[in-house]
């Protein structure tokens, strides 16, 4: 199972770590469940043709606003839907989980959702902030199931 992720806090990365952990955990107890391969993608990653298919993990940020009719602007995390276009690599995308603040609202897991309809593929699950373990295990879960299908 892979993942692409992008952490501007450190939030993503703490769930995927978390994440990561857990599938090694499922694994030990039961080989066919799959292991984890991750990659941060950063302004400083050497852009690349994906060849397997793989998850994205996108946190929030926006510009200001209500994120209905302003505030839905993407920032900070654009390099990502640039990877993600380079070279049609989107196209081995599987799906696209969301991470945000409850508190925003509307905004909560905004961007996801939009790489989600720019992109055709499926937003299939979400988590506030850091997530929780029960969040790794659904997650987890989800993503396993999106192979199987």
């Amino acid at each position: 199972m892979n993942i692409l992720y992008i952490s501007i806090s450190g939030n993503t990365r703490a769930f995927v770590k978390r994440l990561i952990a857990y599938a090694e955990e499922q694994h030990q107890l039961a080989a066919e469940n799959p292991l984890i391969a991750a990659k941060e993608i950063s302004e400083n990653t050497p852009f690349a043709v994906e060849t397997t298919p793989f998850f994205t993990f996108v946190p929030t940020y926006l510009e200001g606003g209500n994120g209905v009719d302003n505030g839905d602007t993407e920032i900070l995390t654009e390099v990502m839907r640039d990877y993600l276009e380079y070279e049609n690599n989107y196209q081995k995308c599987l799906g696209v989980v969301g991470s945000g603040n409850k508190n925003f609202n509307y905004q909560y897991c905004l961007t996801a959702k939009q790489y989600s309809q720019a992109f055709d593929f499926p937003f299939l699950a979400d988590y506030e902030l850091r997530g929780t373990p029960a969040d790794a295990q659904r997650v987890y879960q989800i993503l396993k199931d999106s192979l199987s299908n």
